[in-house]
């Protein structure tokens, strides 16, 4: 592994932060997002749910609130030896309705002392721009991604931010796992849908005009300071046939390129062969102009980052793909796997295949910004009367990918930046709203009806992942 290899841990701001009303924030899409029943509905857009009410519950509200613990939480990251932390701004945070003329300062401010503080302990801040997150306010006056106006809106709080924090923050994300537009539409981009609207013709849309934005925002960061690198995201895991018939094989490479589809865009500056043939068979008819075409072209990526969970399985056969496995991405349950406890297929390998793929397909640096296992923790007394969860199970899940990730580096070749595992300090779950599904090494006391103390406890892996960072990946 590299000397400077990026050891890390990741957060999201509207899963992490809280304090969602606080020194001027506005309100965004993820805020109204409700925990239960209704919860994909409204992800999905099909389900208008713009305001919050008393019959739902929302868990990013106060999430574990790290706007009141920042201070405590950087500090055990210090302790735990971290060399990069990846966390989101949450936009609204520093335009509330994204149509201001002026930032909203007291925003600015809260995001600098946490860069501040990571640089004097020596942690690479990763920042991803958009993690899901729109004001809603663009959502209720344009249609949020719909919009071409859209474009100019986020450029200008993407220059806002890295000019305020240049020389400070190298790395970038445009927005997290983009191709989630295709399956969360309000969730990942604010969308919601009208009724008689052609689903799959507003989604290619508004991804035209993120990717646009997401060129200029990288045109606009390198020219403010040109030792930044901005990255794009997707939400990655190769697809597998179920079967070596080549109508099972054919399946899964157009299950692959639909996620490529985004970061072939951004990594390689024009839309592939594949997509354009696409539109024309589904009659999508985007508003792409010369201009657009010239700016994808001209602002790739300077490296690829992704998330990795899981791999998928997919068949030609109808009758089985009815035998699905529990995630956001429809799979088939694959007999050479366990599962987690969400249904979550656990492939270590597959995360050496993901990374030669994509290393293959774009020849750019790769980052792996999210990893990890949802589980349910408990929280037990240890020997010394302290505090901590024994979760074996999460060390024994990181160990074996991240001995493959060293494989594919190794190995196999791949350049890699780094790897920042999900959810370093427990936050609410994305996909269903739990606090329950606990990814981190820190525990934050708080339940699924928002009760607890919010106090943190060092898991048994804390200090496993402390030696890994320390060993620089040779203590496993």
């Amino acid at each position: 592994m590299r000397k400077d290899f990026l050891w890390g841990g990741a957060t999201a701001a509207n899963q992490f932060e809280g304090g969602y009303k606080e020194d001027g924030r506005g309100i965004s899409n993820v805020d109204v997002v409700p925990a239960g029943k209704d919860r994909f509905l409204v992800a999905l857009g099909k389900m208008r749910h713009l305001k919050c009410d008393n019959e739902h519950r929302y868990p990013s509200h106060e999430a574990v609130d790290f706007y009141h613990h920042w201070e405590e939480d950087l500090e055990l990251l210090h302790e735990m030896g971290l060399k990069c932390f990846r966390f989101s701004i949450s936009w609204s945070r520093i335009y509330p309705t994204g149509e201001e003329a002026e930032p909203n300062e007291a925003g600015l401010a809260f995001y600098e002392r946490v860069i501040n503080r990571c640089v004097e302990y020596g942690i690479e801040p990763l920042i991803s721009l958009v993690h899901f997150d729109v004001p809603l306010s663009l959502t209720e006056k344009y249609g949020s991604w719909k919009n071409r106006k859209m474009i100019d809106f986020y450029v200008k709080y993407v220059e806002t931010v890295v000019r305020r924090f240049k020389g400070k923050v190298k790395y970038y994300l445009t927005f997290n796992e983009i191709n989630m537009l295709l399956h969360l539409p309000f969730m990942a981009s604010g969308i919601v849908f009208d009724e008689g609207e052609n689903e799959t013709d507003v989604k290619y849309r508004a991804a035209h005009y993120e990717l646009v934005a997401s060129a200029l925002a990288t045109k606009a960061a390198h020219e403010i300071d040109p030792e930044v690198k901005i990255g794009c995201m997707l939400a990655a895991g190769n697809t597998y046939p179920m079967t070596c018939n080549p109508e099972d094989i054919w399946k899964s490479m157009g299950k692959d390129r639909e996620n490529y589809f985004f970061i072939d865009v951004q990594a390689r500056g024009y839309y592939p062969s594949y997509a354009v043939k696409f539109f024309e068979k589904e009659n999508i008819r985007l508003d792409i102009t010369e201009d657009d075409k010239e700016i994808l072209r001209e602002n790739t990526v300077d490296f690829i980052s992704f998330s990795y969970y899981s791999s998928r399985l997919t068949s030609a056969d109808p009758e089985q793909n009815k035998k699905t496995a529990g995630n956001v991405f429809a799979t088939l349950k694959n007999p050479y796997l366990k599962a987690s406890e969400w249904g979550w297929q656990i492939d270590p390998l597959g995360l050496r295949i993901t990374l030669n793929s994509l290393y293959d397909r774009y020849q750019k640096p790769l980052f792996i910004v999210e990893n990890g296992l949802g589980a349910k923790d408990e929280l037990v007394e240890a020997a010394d009367g302290s505090k901590t969860v024994i979760d074996d199970y999460r060390i024994e899940y990181m160990r074996e990918h991240i001995k493959c990730m060293i494989d594919a580096v190794n190995e196999d070749g791949v350049d890699l930046l780094g790897y920042t595992m999900w959810g370093i300090i427990d936050l609410v779950s994305a996909s269903t709203g739990e606090m329950a599904k606990r990814y981190g090494m820190i525990y934050v006391d708080k339940d699924d009806n928002d009760q607890g103390t919010l106090k943190r406890y060092k898991k048994k892996s804390f200090d496993w992942y402390k030696r890994v960072i320390k060993s620089n990946g040779a203590e496993l």
